[in-house]
């Protein structure tokens, strides 16, 4: 992974703190899913996750990648609102908003920095 200075990491997480909450309302509404608090991290493995208590959590790195992608991952983490695992059930929730998430997923498999 591409390093990125301190200034950098702050930039992209206060990018992040400005448009991840958005594209997160507007898809919740959609699924429809409630959810807790977003937080930004600078994460090493994940692009984000979803605890139990709905709490979300994203990394600040989405900012570099494309908004198709972002909105995949924010898709991803709210429909584990509705299914925890990555069971068919939860993917079927995630097809019903993005039809077309196994190109995003595939890219984002495929993405190094």
């Amino acid at each position: 992974m591409k390093k990125f200075t301190e200034t950098e990491i702050a930039e992209l997480k206060k990018l992040a703190k400005k448009y991840i909450p958005g594209r997160v309302a507007y898809y919740a509404a959609l699924i429809p899913v409630s959810y807790g608090r977003i937080a930004i991290r600078c994460q090493k493995t994940r692009w984000g996750s979803c605890s139990q208590k709905g709490n979300l959590n994203f990394n600040c790195l989405l900012m570099k990648l494309p908004p198709e992608i972002i909105d995949y991952v924010v898709v991803h983490e709210l429909c584990h609102r509705l299914q925890m695992n990555h069971s068919r059930l939860f993917w079927a929730e995630v097809e019903k908003v993005l039809p077309d998430y196994k190109k995003r997923r595939k890219w984002l498999k495929e993405f190094r920095f």
